[in-house]
């Protein structure tokens, strides 16, 4: 399914280029965005979770300057049935983590020094739970792809000021730079909100806790709020919680659900544990998942075992 989003997806911003292009400069600015289509749709697919990385200043960290952050990630993916993905921290006081990548194989988990420093290690281990979710989801493709993509057409509107002539131009370019803001506002709508909250149930499966994640999001929240980070507009969809809560009132084109709806169904499912019998190793039951059976000492779990299915059937059962 995640495929045939990114698909649309890229389609949909290929003929909005070219639409646009058109506004801006007739036929040759069609051609010329048709160019730019195609260059954007290939360089997203291999670059994007790098300059992704480098533009929220993003630092690879080894097993040897990180090793307790290594272990928890190493940890989730063996629960998971996922490869270890690379390891990235950020230097910015606002508690927030994010994950990228084009597929499981080429991903990457990056934290923030302040969500280290506010989140216990039960609410961090969580955290990570949440962002192994998005890679075990395949979200991440499509979220980075839509960071990318987001930014470029961004970037379209003030392109379009700088270089008109004619009036019909001029008015395209007025067109163009209106447009931007809300196309990259689109782009990032295009992203299901509810993948949010598949990442919350799945990465709590993945840790056995969902009250460690709810906990955590409220943490999250109150810093996000409080501290402002340097990181373009763009690529807010990606992180667990919107970067820019502290400086935005209002946000037609929300990319996040509300702190307090995700918190409310991950007290459901701790519930939902409880009732199940969580102390005799019971999990909670969602739709169309299968309960996992292990915790992070234990034997596969059903998520981990489709996981590994999913990846034999992709590489070929070697």
């Amino acid at each position: 399914m995640n495929n045939i989003k990114t698909a649309l997806l890229l389609t949909s911003i290929s003929a909005l280029l070219i639409l646009i292009g058109g506004a801006v400069g007739g036929l040759e600015g069609s051609l010329l965005f048709l160019i730019l289509a195609l260059a954007l749709n290939v360089g997203s697919y291999w670059k994007s979770a790098d300059l992704v990385l480098r533009a929220s200043r993003a630092r690879e960290v080894t097993s040897d300057e990180e090793p307790q952050l290594h272990k928890m990630i190493e940890e989730i993916a063996t629960v998971a049935g996922l490869p270890k993905p690379r390891v990235y921290v950020m230097d910015s006081p606002q508690p927030n983590a994010f994950a990228t990548g084009r597929n499981p194989q080429h991903a990457a988990v990056a934290v923030t020094n302040g969500i280290r420093q506010l989140l216990s290690e039960r609410e961090l281990r969580a955290v990570l739970g949440h962002e192994m979710a998005h890679v075990y989801n395949r979200d991440i493709l499509i979220s980075t792809i839509a960071a990318s993509v987001a930014s470029a057409i961004s970037w379209i509107g003030f392109v379009g000021i700088w270089f008109g002539g004619s009036n019909r131009q001029g008015g395209g370019n007025l067109i163009a730079l209106l447009l931007a803001p809300i196309l990259a506002g689109m782009i990032q709508m295009a992203i299901s909100r509810s993948r949010e909250y598949e990442a919350d149930a799945d990465g709590s499966e993945f840790v056995s806790d969902p009250l460690a994640l709810a906990s955590a999001l409220q943490k999250i929240e109150m810093g996000a709020k409080q501290i402002p980070m340097k990181v373009p507009e763009t690529t807010a969809h990606l992180f667990i919680m919107n970067p820019f809560l502290g400086v935005k009132t209002s946000n037609l084109f929300s990319t996040h659900p509300k702190t307090e709806d995700r918190v409310a169904r991950l007290m459901k499912l701790s519930e939902t544990r409880e009732g199940a019998g969580a102390g005799s190793n019971k999990k909670y039951t969602k739709p169309s998942k299968n309960s996992s059976r292990g915790r992070l000492n234990r034997g596969e779990s059903s998520l981990a075992r489709r996981a590994r299915e999913r990846s034999e059937r992709e590489h070929g059962s070697d």
